[in-house]
């Protein structure tokens, strides 16, 4: 335990101290993206759905996450980025013809907090069979203005980890 926090540690170090090599632009956020649970999903989704040579939008991501956001990606070990990290990890991806699209959503809220569990399923590109699919969860909060993104947390499926039917669209086995 005490070798893999140190490993952590010293990685997160470097990672602090390495320039990014995918810039992005602090932008102002748009307010049909922040004004809604929907638009923030809605937005949430759309940044990732480009064509591989299509400009990015890295910078409209940034809008939707508190300044304090965390990405967790639980498989066969467990990943946590800030934004800037994650733009990093995941930019390849993007620029292979990665998608990704909402295929049920079940939101609990709570005066002005919110808990979404959005399943999605992953493509090469649209009308291509599918890949793989998974579960983003994904904590809100309202500040009186907008809705923040505070942490998303996903897990795809797997043999030992299907996904269960009341995350699943009616239709779907």
């Amino acid at each position: 335990m005490r070798t893999t926090l140190l490993s952590l540690l010293l990685a997160l170090t470097a990672c602090a101290h390495a320039p990014p090599s995918v810039p992005v632009e602090t932008i102002p956020a748009r307010p049909e993206d922040v004004a809604s649970i929907d638009g923030v999903m809605k937005a949430f989704y759309e940044v990732v759905n480009l064509a591989p040579d299509a400009p990015r939008q890295w910078a409209r991501d940034r809008t939707l996450y508190s300044p304090w956001i965390h990405f967790v990606s639980i498989g066969q070990k467990v990943s946590i980025w800030d934004h800037q990290g994650f733009v990093e990890a995941t930019e390849p991806l993007v620029r292979a013809g990665f998608r990704e699209w909402e295929i049920n959503r079940v939101t609990r809220r709570y005066g002005n907090i919110a808990h979404v569990a959005s399943t999605y399923e992953t493509r090469t590109g649209p009308g291509e069979g599918s890949l793989s699919r998974g579960v983003n969860y994904l904590q809100l909060y309202f500040d009186g203005a907008r809705w923040w993104v505070t942490s998303v947390v996903w897990q795809s499926e797997d043999a030992a980890h299907p996904i269960p039917p009341e995350l699943l669209p009616a239709s779907s086995p």
